[in-house]
């Protein structure tokens, strides 16, 4: 269990655990069993991008509509027959939040009568193998991969299995998503299944699609990382006209798709994460009349998307009238411009920019603009130890990345100046050595313990030696009988003492005695 898990962490951007994460805590706080389904355990499986997030409760997700929105989470549209919210979370991560349910088809080309039912009735419902497994975000059972008809197996060997025999004939939109996944993917159609998909397509099955299923194919579109390719296998496929009787590939911009999504990489490199969907849409579509387009735009699910891609060229002639006024006088300002604004606007400005200077600012931005930033911190920063410790470190870093990028701060005497009011006071330096007798004392270490013992010693020997010193002289006064005389005849000591000549003033005094 643990290992799928970490799979699914592994391969999930940041924005997109975060939704996760937010999407098990509502749906737990409802009392909902919650499911990664679909589209969604696929991709983490076989190493695709995850384009966008499938969710599965057992119970009503439209209960959970206001929940979404107090997060943070915008709804962009709602299916009240198949209980369905399409739902984009926080970070710009589209999601669908779906109840788990069984559907019946009584007569093709008719919506199915749903009911709901359990995750694993809820798999067998579905269209393909690889689509058809589910990983539990429940407390004791989080990590357990739920794969009842072996869609593992079936990414491994690259393949597609419909679930059911009369599966195209029951959801004729399924034929459109087999063509649409062997172009993404580029996967074969398992025989039994590319049997039954000739025998629907030779029979017409797909003039009973639904006009729900016929939006939601022409959303996918807007997803894909290589729409160009897809759109020209489901015109090769002739499911193209079933989207649109006016569609062909002729109506469709393919250089200003293949510049979109050069841009759009080169974007995502520099950490930036816009969503092409409304620009794709729009060069897809672009030598359709607004009235084709306008009748495609109806029929797409995602009402934020179709609003998105309605106004997007208004946004973008508003942003380019920006970048040519006051707003962009200089490189600083243009910079914060084009920071601050909407990263679709500039994604699209990027590819459509009419204008010399317009497209000129946004190259910068992505380019010149980019190589002074990376200059910092400049060698005078480090040397005032102006560093990422400082509090107050990115101000600094980021006036100075806009004075550069006006011209200014050229000289180091010019840099110097403007950094010294921003750098930390010096350390305090070390404390002065004391002076005098005192401190020449406290410098000396203190004389070991037998030293010491050796100095009394002497100090306590001082006196006997005098006493020798006296004993030495006592034999000039022999003849003296008094006891002191007698005394002055002890034995010598071994150690015989200097002796010194008697002065005048002593022999006086040893003739008195």
């Amino acid at each position: 269990m643990a290992d799928y898990i970490y799979t699914m962490e592994l391969r999930l951007t940041p924005a997109q655990q975060k939704g996760v994460t937010l999407v098990q805590d509502i749906a737990r706080a409802a009392s909902m069993n919650v499911y990664l389904t679909g589209g969604a355990v696929r991709d983490i499986i076989s190493g695709f991008p995850i384009r966008d997030l499938d969710f599965t409760v057992q119970g009503n997700p439209l209960k959970l509509q206001k929940d979404f929105e107090r997060a943070g989470a915008v709804i962009g549209g709602v299916d009240d027959d198949l209980k369905l919210l399409y739902v984009t979370l926080p970070g710009g991560v589209r999601a669908e939040v779906s109840g788990a349910r069984i559907e019946r088809y009584e007569k093709t080309g008719k919506p199915p009568l749903v009911t709901p039912a359990t995750i694993i009735e809820d798999l067998r419902r579905r269209d393909f193998t690889v689509n058809a497994m589910a990983l539990s975000l429940n407390p004791g059972s989080r990590g357990l991969l739920m794969d009842p008809f072996n869609g593992a197996a079936d990414i491994e060997a690259k393949l597609l299995r419909i679930l059911q025999n009369y599966a195209f004939v029951e959801d004729p939109s399924r034929l459109i998503r087999a063509s649409r996944f062997a172009a993404r993917f580029h996967w074969a159609l398992e025989e039994r299944t590319q049997a039954r998909y000739d025998s629907a397509k030779e029979n017409n099955y797909i003039e009973y699609m639904t006009e729900s299923a016929i939006g939601y194919e022409t959303e996918q579109l807007a997803y894909e990382d290589d729409p160009l390719n897809v759109i020209r296998v489901l015109e090769k496929e002739g499911w193209l006209k079933v989207l649109s009787s006016h569609w062909t590939t002729a109506k469709v911009d393919s250089n200003g798709l293949m510049q979109l999504m050069k841009a759009r990489q080169q974007m995502n490199e520099l950490g930036y994460a816009p969503d092409p969907a409304p620009a794709v849409m729009h060069f897809l579509t672009a030598r359709l009349s607004e009235k084709e387009a306008a009748e495609i735009r109806k029929t797409i699910p995602r009402r934020d998307l179709a609003e998105a891609w309605r106004d997007l060229e208004e946004h973008a002639k508003d942003l380019a009238k920006r970048l040519t006024g006051k707003e962009a006088a200089t490189p600083s300002r243009t910079w914060k411009l084009l920071s601050n604004a909407r990263q679709e606007m500039v994604l699209f400005l990027a590819v459509t920019a009419k204008q010399q200077a317009v497209a000129q600012k946004i190259k910068n931005f992505f380019g010149k603009w980019r190589e002074v930033q990376q200059k910092l911190p400049l060698p005078e920063m480090t040397e005032l130890l102006i560093t990422p410790q400082l509090p107050e470190y990115a101000k600094i870093a980021e006036d100075v990345f806009l004075l550069l990028l006006d011209g200014k701060l050229r000289s180091r005497t010019e840099r110097l100046n403007f950094l010294k009011p921003f750098a930390p006071p010096p350390p305090p330096p070390p404390p002065a050595p004391k002076r005098g007798r005192g401190a020449k004392a406290a410098a000396q270490p203190p004389a070991p313990s037998v030293a010491l013992a050796t100095r009394k010693k002497k100090v306590k020997a001082e006196p006997a030696a005098a006493a020798v010193t006296r004993v030495a002289e006592a034999p000039k006064a022999e003849k003296s009988s008094s006891p002191r005389a007698t005394e002055a005849k002890a034995p010598k000591p071994e150690k015989k003492a200097v002796e010194k000549k008697p002065t005048p003033a002593l022999k006086k005094k040893v003739k008195k005695h």
